[in-house]
């Protein structure tokens, strides 16, 4: 009973940041249906872009939740989420986005959440290209993706050897703690990304394997996990 009087009294001081951020968004036919929840903690750092859900699916009161939920082994209390963003996220579901995440995406960058999204506590997501999750994706805490090195490298003849790729993250993945996976990384569905691991890349055509290591290779198969 106390634990959900605590999650009642987040959501109402989330209200006036709820009410802002439905309203930059959406439509006012569709903001006032509040289907984003945002957390008081989260910083909006930048606030622009746009926000799609996809049209395929029912808009419906806090089917999307930023900055909230609750892992043991972290103080949600004192937690801060950052949102930064002028490219487009792209909702295809219901999505639970943890306490403590850091979601930046560039001006030309599109970020792509699939149905049951979720994230549990303290990662980041750096999206400069484009990044896209499947359904039913399952993200541990402390991980990072991202598809950019921000930095440019080139030869000494001026051509660029580190161009931004796109990350792509098929259906039922299970992503452990601790990781990090980088530009033009590809996983397969039904896969799972071993705890503190480096991914860097194509497992695309690979199903129900566990991936993990630094470099990062497939060290068991034919395995199944719960959501």
């Amino acid at each position: 009973m106390k634990n959900k009087l605590m999650k009642i009294y987040l959501y109402i001081l989330g209200i006036p940041k709820t009410i802002y951020f439905n309203l930059k968004y959406f439509k006012i036919k569709d903001a006032i249906k509040l289907p984003i929840l945002v957390s008081h903690r989260v910083y909006l750092m930048k606030s622009e872009g746009k926000i799609l859900i996809d049209r395929s699916v029912k808009i419906k009161p806090g089917m999307i939740k930023l900055g909230f939920g609750e892992v043991g082994i972290f103080d949600q209390h004192k937690s801060r989420s950052i949102w930064q963003v002028s490219g487009i996220i792209v909702f295809k579901g219901k999505a639970a986005i943890g306490h403590g995440f850091k979601i930046s995406v560039g001006p030309r960058g599109k970020l792509t959440f699939g149905n049951n999204f979720l994230m549990t506590a303290e990662s980041q997501i750096v999206c400069h290209k484009e990044i896209e999750f499947g359904d039913n994706v399952l993200m541990s805490w402390e991980n990072l993706i991202m598809d950019t090195d921000f930095h440019i490298i080139k030869d000494d003849l001026g051509n660029v050897l580190n161009s931004d790729k796109k990350i792509l993250i098929g259906n039922h993945v299970w992503i452990g703690c601790r990781c990090t996976i980088l530009k033009g990384t590809k996983i397969g569905n039904n896969n799972i990304i071993a705890a503190n691991s480096l991914i860097t890349g194509d497992f695309s055509k690979n199903e129900r394997v566990i991936i993990g290591g630094n470099p990062a290779k497939i060290i068991k198969t034919n395995v199944n996990w719960d959501y």
